[in-house]
């Protein structure tokens, strides 16, 4: 199958050509009444080939990942939290392993102490202990 973000399989970009599958190979197509010597130049021609098409999906890959991050960046909403606010922080930052699906998502709350520019924080517990590290806000 072609991959969406380029356009090509990944068997025509590693080999210049497209795979043929085993009913292909006993029914008569186009690519089996070839004759072996112009089956043999198109693979060769093909593989000559190869890098400008490897090339060119490159292109189209890159370009379709700009396309996404533009569809994903007019749909985040970004998130400030200001000196004194108070949140809650997710759990998967401080637990190392699974709990399950019935263990709290968010923990706190926490209160904001330090806001910096680019959505980092420092937080501290209802009892005013610093919780260690710098945490960021993501938003979903």
């Amino acid at each position: 199958m072609p991959k969406m973000s380029n356009g090509e399989t990944p068997f025509s970009l590693t080999y210049g050509t497209e795979a043929m599958i085993s009913v292909e190979i006993g029914a008569p197509t186009r690519r089996t009444l070839q004759g072996e010597g112009r089956v043999k130049e198109d693979l060769r021609l093909n593989l000559n080939l190869a890098e400008e098409r490897r090339e060119e999906a490159a292109r189209r890959e890159v370009e379709y990942k700009k396309k996404i991050g533009r569809y994903y960046n007019a749909r985040v909403r970004e998130v400030r939290f200001k000196k004194g606010v108070w949140a809650l922080r997710e759990n998967e930052a401080s637990i190392k392993e699974d709990q399950g699906k019935l263990w709290p998502k968010w923990e706190g709350p926490y209160q904001v102490i330090w806001a910096g520019d680019k959505g980092a924080y420092r937080l501290a517990d209802s009892i005013g202990k610093e919780v260690p590290r710098i945490w960021n806000s993501c938003t979903k």
